[in-house]
């Protein structure tokens, strides 16, 4: 990325965070068939991209809030005629989607009873990860340790907001999603970061497209 494109995408999460004067952060006010989903349009657009190619018959998904993203993912395997989504948080939010597809699980994601419980009810063949939770650098770390070995060969585990901590936004939050990653694949050579998923440059997850190849 050259620096015309570096200061393109830094002007961009300012915006999208911040807003325009007057009209709060743009994040905030992001719907999917009118539920709040807080992601960049851009990466839903590269979900659905990954979901085409590994058609997964489970995804898990920690962080639901209130469900958006879920719902999206649920969509998306309505189209492709296969799949689950199971999503964990450790709160209760009245007014998530129901779904068919959607299984909500109330939790921590980094309880490694709950983890293996999901799987042993489950039995799938292709499986997608998305960690969406707690964003400090310890708990994704414990997430990536607990559910990798679950991603399937070919498919991928998504950390999701590896932009913050100055990737480029929120400079002053503290090692989080990106530092966790530059550790997790120090020490895990079956993942590799696929940047065609980056693409479009505007992304909440730079460097967060974790592919399985070994």
């Amino acid at each position: 990325m050259n620096d015309r494109e570096r200061m393109a995408v830094d002007v961009f999460h300012t915006i999208y965070y911040d807003g325009l004067p007057g009209q709060g952060a743009i994040f905030a006010n992001t719907y999917w068939m009118g539920v709040p989903c807080l992601k960049c349009p851009l990466d839903m657009w590269i979900y659905q991209e990954i979901l085409s190619k590994v058609k997964p018959d489970l995804v898990i998904e920690t962080g639901t809030y209130l469900g958006g993203s879920a719902l999206f993912i649920a969509h998306l395997m309505d189209i492709l005629g296969k799949g689950q989504i199971v999503t964990i948080d450790n709160e209760v939010r009245s007014g998530r989607p129901s779904h068919d597809r959607i299984r909500y699980i109330t939790g921590s994601s980094t309880d490694e009873a709950l983890i293996k419980s999901i799987f042993d009810d489950c039995p799938m063949e292709q499986c997608l990860v998305i960690l969406d939770s707690d964003h400090s650098k310890k708990h994704v770390l414990e997430e990536l340790r607990l559910l990798a070995p679950y991603v399937s060969l070919g498919s991928y585990l998504i950390v999701e907001d590896t932009n913050i901590n100055g990737h480029p936004a929120y400079s002053n939050f503290g090692e989080g999603p990106f530092e966790a990653v530059r550790a997790f694949l120090k020490t895990d050579s079956r993942f590799t970061v696929d940047e065609s998923c980056e693409k479009f440059l505007m992304t909440f997850n730079p460097q967060g497209y974790l592919k399985r190849v070994a």
